[in-house]
């Protein structure tokens, strides 16, 4: 299979959406039995046994036995999303297992199409990897989406008959991830592949800041409490941090207002915060200083502070032995480019049962989570001999 034909398939699976006109696949939403049926189909042809976990996860397993490799990554996407984030590292496994010509290997390969990693739907990301690992508990099971179903009802609803309680995948040799960077710098390299070394952590919060709603015409502005003018002042100091700390991303990147009139002073506004750094420390340093910074700001304006934490997902190392078996890989057929992610991968929680190894592909202008995003046909082709070299070595390892 040639990456042409991989950048077709995806384009295929880029039809299937809850949104005409846009990108957009949530946690077991009805497109995604399209993505299913049709990804099960190449999966079969490629000579895999299929099935769906209790989560709502596709898995097609080559071979027999244990020990596995895992190959995966998600099908979920964000709303209006592109069409690579994620489905690439899935029809890239699929073409590995097709490049293999029914040939066995010494151990087995699964290649999981996880269904959900973004957290669109129920506010919290990587259900399909924490169900693989067995980190979906019953308090995420309870988690309501803006309709009010709990994740629990919708992988019934999605026609799933067990709901699961934690599930251990077979024992491994390790989890392979394939991923479009999302960012600028293997593009701005002109290099076409990146092996990454480390996933920085995440904290995401939902913060609110309460106030008193009242009328914009009469309530003087030494008497008001206004929460989204405390939020506001929050929110530039957050930026004045991040910028500050050497390595350290913040984002606010939603803020909800109520009652979100014009002639009303906001009496409610709820902002979400994310923080990532590659050292957990110093995430947790900068995240306490921004609540520390959210309630004096509010204190001074009379305004109420409540933090929800919603993440806090530690970083992660790439395991050292594959990581360099991927380097010797992608260096007989391009430059070895070593980086840490600032976005979040299903490798991270798949980290807790198995070493695990990335490879980014560039993403040309670094678009990414946008209609525009794409990938060169030239550099699938690397990734996929890269992918097959990777393979050839650890079946020489594997004893």
């Amino acid at each position: 299979m040639t990456g042409a034909e991989i950048i077709e398939r995806c384009q295929v699976l880029a039809g299937m959406s809850e949104t005409p006109g846009a990108i957009t696949r949530t946690y077991l939403c009805p497109a995604m039995h399209d993505v299913h049926r049709t990804l099960r189909a190449w999966m079969e042809e490629a000579g895999m046994d299929v099935s769906i976990d209790a989560a709502g996860n596709l898995r097609g397993v080559y071979g027999q036995g244990a020990p596995r490799l895992l190959i995966g990554s998600h099908v979920d996407t964000v709303p209006d999303a592109g069409a690579y984030d994620g489905v690439l590292g899935v029809v890239l496994g699929i073409a590995l297992v097709s490049a293999l010509g029914r040939r066995r290997l010494k151990f087995a390969i699964e290649v999981v199409a996880f269904s959900e990693e973004e957290g669109v739907r129920f506010g919290v990301p990587f259900i399909g990897s924490r169900a693989l690992v067995g980190r979906l508990d019953d308090e995420l099971l309870g988690r309501r989406d803006a309709r009010g179903v709990t994740v629990a009802q919708a992988i019934r609803d999605f026609g799933v008959d067990a709901v699961p309680t934690g599930q251990e995948a077979c024992p491994t040799v390790g989890y392979l991830e394939f991923h479009i960077e999302q960012g600028p710098v293997l593009d701005s390299l002109g290099l076409p592949l990146g092996v990454v070394t480390a996933i920085v952590g995440q904290s995401r919060f939902d913060v609110t800041f309460r106030g008193e709603a009242n009328h914009a015409g009469t309530t003087p502005m030494h008497l008001r409490r206004d929460a989204l003018a405390a939020a506001a002042r929050w929110t530039s100091f957050v930026e004045r941090t991040a910028r500050a700390t050497p390595g350290v991303v913040a984002t606010v990147g939603a803020l909800h207002i109520h009652p979100g009139a014009t002639n009303v002073v906001p009496g409610e506004a709820r902002a979400s915060l994310d923080v990532r750094h590659a050292d957990d420390a110093v995430r947790q340093a900068v995240t306490t200083r921004l609540r520390c910074a959210a309630e004096k700001i509010g204190g001074r304006r009379n305004v109420a502070v409540e933090w929800r934490q919603q993440l806090d997902q530690p970083a992660v190392a790439c395991d050292a032995g594959l990581t360099a078996m991927l380097a010797r890989a992608v260096q007989t057929h391009a430059p070895v480019q070593r980086m840490t992610s600032g976005a979040g991968h299903d490798a991270m929680i798949v980290a807790a049962i198995a070493p695990v190894a990335m490879l980014f592909l560039r993403s040309p202008g670094g678009i990414s989570h946008h209609p525009a995003e794409s990938v060169y046909a030239a550099d699938v082709d690397a990734a996929l001999a890269a992918g097959m070299a990777f393979l050839e070595e650890l079946e020489r390892s594997h004893v």
